[in-house]
This record gives C-alpha cells, structure tokens and sequence, in this order.
C-alpha cells in the first residue's frame, strides 16, 4: 500500500476510485481483470495530450518534426524509462512466472503499465487530470533533451550538420565483411575528406555499420 500512495504522490494524482489504481497495475498474467483495456484508453491520451503539447510549445516545428517528436516520446523506451523513475515495477501486480521471470523491469511490461495508468487517470479524473499526469512526467524530460536531433539517427543528424555549413557530404564504404552469410558482420567508413575526418564503424549490417561511422563522426564533429 505504501508503495501505491508513494506513486499516487509521484503522480500528483490521488484516485477517488482506488480500484482504477488497482486495475492498471494488474498484468494479465495476474488476473483476468487485467490493466489491457485500461492500456488502449491510456495510449490515446498519452497521443492525444503529447500532440497538443507539442503544438502549442513548439511552434517553430513543422508536422515531420513535431510527428518525429511525438514518436520518440510516447515510444516503449521512453515510457519504461519514466516507469523506472517512479519505482512502477515494485507496484505491479503479476503472475508467478512473469514475477520470478523479472517481470517487474521488462521494458514492454513497464511501458503497458503507464499507458494503463494513464488511462486509470483519465477515467478517475477527466481529461484535464490525464493532462496535468502525462505533462508532469514529459515537461521535464523534455527540458533534458534537444528536441531538434531526438529521433534522428547518426546519418541523419550528420548530413543535416554537414549541410547547414555548406561541407560536401561524407562518403561510405565498406571496408570490411566477416563471417558467414548468414552471419556477416560489417565494417564501414565514413570519410569526410574536407574536414580530414574518417570514421569506422561495425554492425550485423551495412546500415548498421554506416550508422555507427556516422556517429563517431558527428561526435567528432561537436567537439570541435
């Protein structure tokens, strides 16, 4: 219990229908009366107020950026990240496999909990009260983040660097290629011959390897 009004304070939100609470901390494998429809409901809201938010905090970004954005903050990693913070897993309700198995801080079940919660929030409180929840939590991971490069990958990040100063684009090559078909592993290089820059990188494929040249590249590149 104790755990639950230490949440609730996180939260900033006290339940007038405690068995809501209940619901979306219940996993499936705990109960048929579990927190999955509670989930669908929390999803939509988290959507819905991330996207107001963004469009009326973030004027100057068009719908690719603000769509980009948008993804990045409502994805699995960021939710279970915000699960983490608020010590969720030690409220969860699950069954005794998902239990002994570390349910309890697996990113997919963390991440299904807070939408659940979400959804708890807006079905106690309203719409206003799901908002002020959802912005408690996301305003100040927001202040952490650029949230002009958040969701752009290495490539990207590092042509779009590249562009803005006018420096001709990298060149990818592969260097290197180990292993058996079915398992290659990738060596890449990005040169930027402009600014005497070469990067490598390695991956389970060409992509993944052009990404992670790129990123020791832009690294590089915003030390200078």
């Amino acid at each position: 219990m104790a755990s639950r009004d230490a949440l609730c304070r996180k939260l900033g939100h006290v339940f007038a229908q405690p068995q809501l609470l209940e619901r979306a901390l219940t996993h499936r494998s705990y109960a048929p009366e579990h927190n999955e429809r509670l989930e669908f409901l929390g999803d939509s809201v988290l959507g819905c107020v991330i996207a107001k938010h963004l469009y009326t905090g973030y004027p100057q970004l068009n719908e690719g950026d603000l769509s980009r954005l948008r993804s990045n903050l409502i994805k699995e990693e960021t939710l279970a990240g915000l699960a983490q913070q608020l010590d969720l897993g030690a409220c969860l309700k699950l069954g005794e496999g998902e239990r002994k198995s570390g349910g309890f801080r697996r990113p997919s079940i963390l991440a299904d909990a807070m939408e659940a919660l979400f959804g708890a929030v807006l079905l106690d409180g309203g719409f206003e009260a799901a908002e002020k929840v959802v912005l408690g939590l996301f305003v100040p991971y927001l202040a952490k983040v650029d949230v002009l490069t958040l969701g752009k990958d290495p490539k990207t990040l590092l042509q779009e660097h590249l562009q803005a100063r006018r420096i001709p684009l990298p060149a990818y090559s592969v260097v290197e290629i180990q292993g058996e078909a079915h398992a290659q592993s990738f060596c890449v290089e990005c040169a930027i011959p402009g600014l005497k820059i070469t990067t490598r990188g390695e991956g389970s494929s060409r992509r993944n390897a052009e990404q992670q040249a790129a990123q020791a590249a832009y690294q590089q590149l915003k030390v200078r």
